[in-house]
C-alpha cells in the first residue's frame, strides 16, 4: 500500500519547480541538505536564499507529513484540539508503540496494554479519526520502522514527535524531530520555523569488514563529535563507502544522530533505497524518484570539493572501522572492541552482563536479525549455553512476521531469548526488570540509541552500553562485556573450546516481507462529527487551559527552584518508565518535574531547599509551594541542558509549576525550541564563570523585558541570602516571532488567536 502518492507527486513537481529559482539565486554548487530544505522552503523566503546564514538565520518551512507517537501524540493532540481547526492541513499519523510494557511476551503484554491503556487509545482513535489523522494499533510497530516502511522517500520533509524522527534520513528523507507545538503548527497549514542548520559532510570510504556493521559508524561518530558536537547542524554522509551500505544500515545511522544532537542526518538517493522501495511494495513512488533523481544528490561540484561546500568534514574509512561499545551512562563514551576489555576493567565497570537486549526503533530491521540469529543459531550449533538474559524487540508487524517465517525468531527462543512486542520496550524503560536487587551495580548492553543513567530500569548502577545487535548477541552469549568475539573463544557445556564465526545477514528477505495487516485506520473525512469526551476525573488525560501571557514586566524575585549540576537530559526533567503513563495529563506528570537531577549544593537528586520553610523537599512540592504564594521561580542548569528525546513535557511542566526562566550553559536544540514554544524564557550565560555566582537561597530577577528584542542581552541580578549582590549578562536566540509567542504566554495562544479572527 502506498500512503499519499498525490502528496508525494506534488512534493516533487513543486521541488522541481522551486529549484528552477533557487539555482538562478544562488549561482553556485549545491548539497543534499540544501536541495531539501530550500524546496520546502516558503516561497517569499527564496529570493533571498543565497543570504541566509547557516546556523543563524531562522527560515520557515512547510513539511510534507507530521508523525506522532502515542506517548507525545497525547499531548500534541490536546494542544491541537485548541487551535481551532477542523482538520490537519498535512498529512499526519499517531503510532501506539511507547506505552507497552515489556513483561511476559508479546501476546500478554499487548493484551494488558490494550486493557490498562484503553481510555489513551481510545483519544488517540477519535481525535486521529476527527481530525483526518491516520492510526497505527498497538503492536503495529515502532513509530520509526513504520514511518521506515510506509512513508519516508527521498527528497521528503517530515517533521516528527520523537527526536529519533531523523530515522528517515536513511532513505534520503530530511527527517526532523520537534515538540509538540511544532507539529501543530505544521498539522494547522501554518509555516514551521527551523534555525537553517549548517551541514557537517561525512566522508564514508571502503567498505565493513565482518563483525563491523553500520552502527559502528555512528558509534565512532559519537565519540568523535560528542552528544552536542551536531547542534544545528545536518550530518551529511557522501563518499562510495556511503553506498555499500543497506538503506536499513543507513537509518540506523542516521537514528543516533539524534545523540550528537544533529538536527537530522541524510544519504543521498542511491539503489538500495531504490530496492528497499521496491521491497516494501513502494514501486511506484521509486519510479517517481528516478524521474527527480537531480535533486536527490549532492551536486558533483560538492562531491569533488567538499571543503568548499560543508562547514566541516569527517572521514571514516569503513575498512579500518572496527565494532564499537558506547557507555555506560553516555552514547558518545565510545571505545573499540579491542580496547574495551582493557578499558572496562580499568574503570572497574562490572563484567559480568546480567541483560542483552537488541532491537528497538534503531536496530529492528531484517538485516540486523538475521545477523544476530546467525549467531544464536552458531551457540546453538556449538552447544554453548547462553549466560545472560536476551530480549529481542522486533520493529514492526512486517519483520516480525517475516523474521518467524524465515526461523529467525525461533533460532533466538532457542537459546532462551525473549521475543517481546512490537514496541519501544525497554529501550524507553518499559519493562519490568527481574532485578532483585534494584540498587545492585550491573551491566546490560542494547543495540538501542541512549543509555543515560536510571533511564533503562530507574536503578543509578546500572552500566548501560551500546553496540550493534552482532555484538550485542555475541557478549550476551559469552556473559562479560570483556569478551571480544573477534579474537576470544569461549567454552561449551562440554568443556570444549569454541568461537563464534562472523556473522552473516540479509537485507532483503530471499521470499520478499510479509506484507500483512499492520493494524492501520485511515482518515476518514465520515468521522469529522464525532465528539471527543474527557472524562474531569481521568487521570491520564486533562484538558490543557492556556498559559497566561506575560505581563508586560521585567521578572523580579525570582525563587531559586533548582541549581542543576552536571548533565539534565529530558529523562532527569521529566523521566519516563512509569511516568509515562501521565503523558496526557499535566497536572498529574509535572510531579516527576527534575526529580532526576543533581541538586548542585547537596549532590543529591530531588531534594531542593523550600525559601518558605527551610526545609529540603521533592522539586515539583517546592514549585507548587512557591505557585500557591503566588511567587514565580527560575532553573539554573549546564551545559546542553535538554539533551535527549523532544518531549515537551519537559517544558511545560516547569511552565505549568510558576517556572519563568531557564538560564543553562547551553541548550539542546530541540528543548530549546520546546521552551519558547510553551511561553518560557530561556536564556544563556554571556560568561559559563557566572554559574558559579549563583548560592542557593538567592532571589534572582531579569532586567530588559521591557525591551525585549532580537539580539539584545538581559541582565541578570542576584540578591544572595546575606544581601550581597551581583549582576550579570544573559543572551538568548528569541527572534521577532518567538519574542511575539512569549508576549502571548506560547506559540499555541498565537495560533488560536489567528483561527479565531
Amino acid at each position: 500500500m502506498i500512503h499519499d502518492f498525490d502528496t508525494i507527486q506534488k512534493t516533487f513537481v513543486t521541488a522541481q519547480q522551486k529549484m528552477k529559482r533557487i539555482r538562478a539565486c544562488t549561482k553556485r554548487p549545491l548539497t543534499l541538505t540544501e536541495k531539501i530544505l530550500f524546496t520546502h522552503l516558503d516561497d517569499s523566503e527564496i529570493p533571498q536564499v543565497d543570504t541566509i546564514v547557516r546556523g543563524k538565520d531562522y527560515c520557515n518551512f512547510y513539511p510534507d507529513r507530521v508523525a506522532m507517537q502515542d506517548a507525545t501524540a497525547q499531548m500534541a493532540l490536546l494542544q491541537f484540539m485548541n487551535a481551532g481547526k477542523q482538520r490537519v492541513a498535512v498529512p499526519s499519523s499517531v503510532h501506539c508503540d511507547h506505552l507497552i510494557i515489556a513483561e511476559q511476551g508479546e501476546v500478554a503484554d499487548l493484551a494488558t496494554a490494550n486493557d490498562k491503556n484503553a481510555e489513551v487509545y481510545n483519544f488517540l482513535s477519535s481525535v486521529s479519526q476527527k481530525y483526518g489523522i491516520g492510526f497505527w494499533k498497538p503492536g503495529s510497530g515502532i513509530i520509526h520502522q513504520i514511518i521506515l516502511e510506509n512513508y519516508a522517500y527521498p527528497g521528503g520533509m517530515i517533521i516528527g514527535t520523537d527526536s529519533h524522527t531523523v530515522n528517515g534520513g536513511g532513505l534520503g528523507m530530511i527527517a526532523i524531530g520537534v515538540g509538540g507545538a511544532d507539529a501543530c503548527d505544521v498539522m494547522s497549514g501554518m509555516a514551521w520555523e527551523l534555525k537553517m542548520p549548517k551541514i557537517i559532510g561525512v566522508k564514508l570510504t571502503g567498505t565493513c569488514n565482518p563483525w563491523v556493521a553500520p552502527k559502528d559508524v555512528i558509534l565512532k561518530l559519537a565519540g568523535i563529535l560528542t552528544v552536542k558536537g551536531a547542534t544545528n547542524a545536518v550530518l551529511e554522509y557522501f563518499g562510495e563507502g556511503a553506498q555499500t551500505l543497506s538503506c536499513t544500515g543507513k537509518a540506523t545511522i542516521c537514528n543516533m544522530g539524534a545523540e550528537v544532537g544533529a538536527t537530522t542526518s541524510i544519504f543521498a538517493y542511491d539503489q538500495s533505497m531504490k530496492e528497499y522501495l521496491h521491497h516494501t511494495g513502494r514501486k511506484a513512488v521509486a519510479d517517481l524518484v528516478e524521474t527527480y533523481s537531480e535533486i536527490l544528490q549532492a551536486d558533483d561540484e560538492v562531491l569533488q570539493n567538499p571543503h568548499s561546500y560543508y562547514d566541516s568534514i569527517i572521514e571514516i574509512n569503513l575498512s579500518e572501522l572496527e565494532p564499537y561499545i558506547n557507555g555506560p551512562f553516555t552514547p558518545d563514551l565510545a571505545t573499540p572492541i579491542s580496547k574495551f576489555a582493557e578499558v572496562a576493567r580499568k574503570e572497574k565497570w562490572p563484567l559480568e552482563l546480567k541483560v542483552g537486549l537488541i532491537g528497538s526503533c534503531t536496530n529492528s530491521s531484517y538485516e540486523d536479525l538475521t545477523k544476530a540469529a546467525s549467531l544464536a543459531r552458531q551457540a546453538q550449533e556449538l552447544e554453548l549455553d547462553i549466560q545472560s538474559e536476551f530480549l529481542i524487540s522486533p520493529g514492526s508487524v512486517m519483520i516480525k512476521k517475516t523474521a518467524k517465517r524465515d526461523g529467525l525468531l525461533a533460532a533466538f527462543e532457542a537459546i532462551g531469548g525473549k521475543v517481546l512486542a512490537n514496541a519501544c520496550g525497554p529501550c524507553i524503560g518499559q519493562w519490568n526488570r527481574e532485578n532483585p536487587e534494584p540498587e545492585l551495580k550491573n551491566s546490560i548492553i542494547t543495540s538501542f540509541n541512549r543509555n543515560f543513567a536510571k533511564r533503562a530500569d530507574g536503578n543509578p548502577n546500572t552500566y548501560s552500553f551500546v553496540a550493534s545487535p552482532e555484538i550485542v548477541t555475541a557478549l550476551t552469549i559469552a556473559g562479560r562485556i570483556d569478551f571480544n568475539p573477534i579474537t576470544d573463544s569461549l567454552i561449551n557445556k562440554h568443556g570444549k573450546q569454541v568461537k563464534l564465526q562472523a556473522p552473516q545477514g540479509n537485507v532483503i528477505p530471499e521470499k520478499g516481507f510479509e506484507m500483512v495487516d499492520a493494524g492501520f485506520i485511515a482518515p476518514d473525512d465520515k468521522n469529522a462529527h464525532i465528539e471527543i469526551l474527557i472524562n474531569p476525573q481521568s487521570e491520564r488525560l486533562q484538558i490543557l487551559q492556556p498559559f497566561a501571557p506575560w505581563n508586560g514586566k521585567d521578572f523580579i524575585g525570582l525563587q531559586l527552584l533548582l541549581k542543576a549540576q552536571g548533565k539534565c537530559t529530558t529523562d532527569h526533567i521529566s523521566m519516563a518508565g512509569p511516568w509515562l503513563r501521565y503523558r496526557g495529563h499535566l497536572e498529574n506528570i509535572s510531579d516527576n518535574l527534575l526529580m532526576g537531577a543533581v541538586n548542585a549544593f547537596n549532590g543529591q537528586t530531588n531534594s531542593v531547599c523550600n525559601a518558605l520553610t527551610g526545609l529540603y523537599d521533592k522539586v515539583s512540592s517546592v514549585a507548587k509551594a512557591y505557585k500557591q504564594k503566588g511567587l514565580a521561580s527560575i532553573v539554573v542548569a549546564e551545559e546542553n541542558y535538554g539533551e535527549g528525546s523532544s518531549r515537551e513535557h519537559a517544558a511545560m511542566e516547569p511552565r505549568f509549576l510558576g517556572v519563568k526562566v531557564i538560564l543553562a550553559k547551553s541548550f539542546a536544540r530541540i528543548h530549546e525550541t520546546n521552551l519558547k514554544k510553551q511561553g518560557m524564557l530561556a536564556l544563556t550565560f554571556v560568561n559559563t564563570a557566572d554559574y558559579d555566582l549563583i548560592l542557593e537561597g538567592d532571589i534572582i530577577s531579569v532586567i530588559g523585558l521591557t525591551s525585549f528584542s532580537e539580539g539584545k542581552n538581559l541582565i541578570i541580578e542576584l540578591i544572595h541570602k546575606d544581601g550581597s549582590k551581583h549582576s550579570f549578562e544573559a543572551k538568548h536566540t528569541y527572534n521577532s516571532v518567538q519574542i511575539e509567542w512569549f508576549k502571548a504566554g506560547s506559540a499555541l495562544n498565537l495560533i488560536a488567536k489567528e483561527s479565531n479572527k
